[in-house]
């Protein structure tokens, strides 16, 4: 079963998830400007496109161990969700800078020197810049393929500093982003439990 699956997932051209993965953004978007979005439509917008980008670091995240523990693979569609993750989180930055504070700077500053989950927010989507623009096969040559696979590690600092942000942002403690967090966690346990395995013992 393992094999027909892989094999049905090597026929599937990768840039049909790019298509896919913005079908959910443009309709909160639809839902936005057509007022189908509650009492608060910009805030549900923004939070949507904030758990968008999170999920999808998840599920990038998420490609190495299910490759690993059930040999299902997807490396090839990992781009594509860590570019569509940084979409999102540009869009969620967009609309606050945008549609929320109308680029009021000064307020904007204070937002982001004095409100921590803000803070950590905005430090998650810059560890996601060196990510986004080296995630071509331009880069790949010209960093070199030993370098470049260092630097996919700064994901982790991403999704961990979104979730930390998820969890910050409300007012009292919510069970959701708890459990992003947790989840986020334990692959980064993973992860490091792999490195620890994989390193080359000396003597």
């Amino acid at each position: 079963i393992i094999d027909t699956v892989n094999t049905a997932l090597r026929r599937i051209p990768a840039w049909r998830l790019y298509v896919v993965l913005t079908l959910p953004g443009a309709w909160v978007f639809y839902l936005a400007v057509s007022n189908q979005l509650g009492a608060d439509p910009l805030k549900v917008l923004e939070h949507r496109l904030g758990l968008y980008a999170l999920q999808l670091l998840i599920a990038a995240l998420l490609i190495t161990p299910l490759r690993d523990l059930i040999r299902i693979n997807l490396i090839k569609f990992r781009r594509a969700a860590g570019l569509m993750a940084f979409f999102y989180a540009f869009a969620h930055l967009f609309v606050y800078l945008w549609l929320d504070q109308q680029w009021d700077w000064a307020v904007i500053w204070e937002d982001v020197t004095k409100r921590p989950y803000i803070i950590i927010g905005v430090a998650a989507f810059l560890v996601m810049l060196p990510l986004a623009f080296t995630s071509n096969n331009l880069s790949i040559r010209r960093m070199g393929p030993a370098l470049w696979k260092k630097l996919p590690r700064l994901v982790y600092l991403t999704a961990l500093g979104a979730a930390a942000h998820f969890v910050m942002l409300q007012k009292t403690w919510q069970i959701e982003p708890l459990v992003y967090f947790f989840v986020i966690v334990c692959l980064l346990g993973y992860r490091l439990f792999n490195l620890k395995n994989n390193a080359p013992k000396s003597g």
